[in-house]
């Protein structure tokens, strides 16, 4: 390792206690995203409660609590903005402790240039490699983007951290960094094993009719994406691409049963192309110093233009509620927001403009109330206090377990009908009975209910 970078490290290295001192009232602090979780700087600056005033605490989808936030019930030091929800920022959101962010994802590091403050970036990273570079392991994201803005940059190093090759920005030099944290070491969270419901099943039964040999593939998270990957591990479909958001478990599976080779895609030709990865431990290790994997910014990932020079794109996300409309509602029940927009927009957008593209919204029929009785997510309008995620112009495929409907050039009643022909049997009398209601059925209409 070259001696200058080993004299910067040793000159820039200080204990979370020092590097907090840097933190001062009225900054906003970006936090790191979605596995790779500051630690040892959060607990540093909880410290300095008593010391501080007007912090913003910036993460995108934090998957620990924050020491920050619970040092703060009162929410009188630190307030906690998140840009998509994980479990943890949506328990706050209910306590009112935390807040989201809305934004459409590959947009993101142009909003963070334009728009947003940044006083002070931490962030984990792997240990230094020999060109003196940490690299951001599974989350490239928005990060780099802050760091570009920010007055000062302090980085965590957990060893545990598999080093994520790129692609592009998935690294900082030391050069760039002022202050250099030595965290605790954690493991990176695991997902847990998500079992498949039948729907599910179903569900994923017709979106492989929908794939086809050469496909580039964008998987979502649940249950049903890991079906879907399960499936086509076990399928005789060839030449697979990867162009996602997200890199999960049933990409592994699917790359060793020999089906992802991504020969068949016009740009980053045999490289799987995401920008943050959640999963198991063996996802991890499958990462680490994989030339295969190729992590980029989500203004690449996710830009529509981009995902649309791959030919036969397929996009499947899932949503919990579709009106008679055709709106997509997959962040919010009424006002409760769930999640967030995340890159579902960007892919519906980017799978229609691949030549032989399919952008699938996939949801199950039915879901269990509070009170245990069963309701459709397919209704007339959507529950008021909804956000729409995706407009009714943008909604190409809706899949169920009944069945799968194309919406594009479809008139309003068209796009009823088609909709009721895949939701639960139990529910299309009254669904017919509604979209004449609305005016969006045609009295000649003669769908079997």
């Amino acid at each position: 390792m070259n001696s200058l970078w080993k004299d910067q490290y040793r000159s820039k290295l200080k204990s979370a206690d020092e590097a907090a001192q840097c933190v001062k009232s009225g900054d906003v602090i970006f936090m790191g995203e979605f596995i790779q979780v500051v630690e040892a700087m959060d607990e540093a600056i909880a410290k300095r409660k008593n010391e501080l005033s007007d912090i913003i605490i910036v993460t995108t989808t934090r998957t620990k609590p924050l020491k920050c936030v619970e040092a703060d019930p009162g929410r009188e030091v630190f307030t906690w903005d998140d840009w998509h929800f994980s479990g943890v920022a949506r328990k706050y959101s209910e306590q009112g402790l935390a807040s989201y962010i809305p934004f459409t994802y590959h947009q993101g590091p142009r909003v963070v240039a334009k728009y947003n403050k940044v006083d002070v970036v931490c962030v984990r990273v792997a240990p230094m490699d020999e060109k003196g570079f940490f690299n951001f392991s599974t989350s490239n994201s928005i990060g780099y983007a802050y760091c570009k803005k920010a007055n000062k940059i302090i980085v965590e190093v957990n060893s545990n951290n598999p080093r994520c090759l790129g692609g592009a920005s998935e690294a900082i030099h030391i050069s760039e960094v002022d202050m250099i944290v030595e965290g605790p070491d954690t493991p990176l969270a695991e997902l847990p094993a998500v079992s498949p419901g039948d729907a599910d099943v179903g569900i994923a039964g017709h979106v492989m009719e929908l794939i086809e040999d050469g496909a580039t593939i964008q998987l979502g998270i649940g249950g049903l994406p890991n079906v879907v990957g399960n499936m086509i591990a076990a399928s005789d479909l060839k030449d697979i691409g990867v162009h996602t958001e997200m890199l999960a478990d049933s990409y592994v599976e699917m790359y060793e049963a020999g089906r992802i080779t991504g020969k068949k895609k016009m740009v980053d030709k045999g490289k799987m192309v995401y920008t943050f990865a959640m999963g198991s431990r063996k996802l991890y290790d499958f990462l680490d110093n994989n030339p295969v994997c190729a992590s980029y910014p989500v203004n690449y990932t996710n830009d529509p233009r981009i995902i649309g020079l791959n030919d036969k794109v397929v996009a499947i996300n899932n949503a919990l509620e579709v009106d008679l409309f055709s709106q997509i509602a997959s962040e919010s029940s009424a006002a409760r927001q769930i999640s967030g927009t995340g890159g579902q927009l960007d892919f519906m957008l980017g799978a229609f403009n691949s030549r032989g593209g399919k952008g699938l919204i996939c949801i199950s029929s039915t879901y269990r109330d509070k009170k245990g009785e069963i309701r459709s997510r397919i209704v007339p309008t959507l529950t008021p206090g909804t956000i729409v995620t995706c407009p009714r112009s943008i909604t190409h495929y809706v899949v169920t377990e009944y069945g799968a409907a194309q919406m594009k050039g479809k008139s309003t009643w068209q796009r009823a009908e088609a909709l009721i022909e895949i939701a639960h049997p139990d529910f299309r009398e009254e669904l017919i009975k509604q979209a004449s209601e609305l005016n969006i059925w045609r009295r000649s209409n003669k769908l079997v209910v």
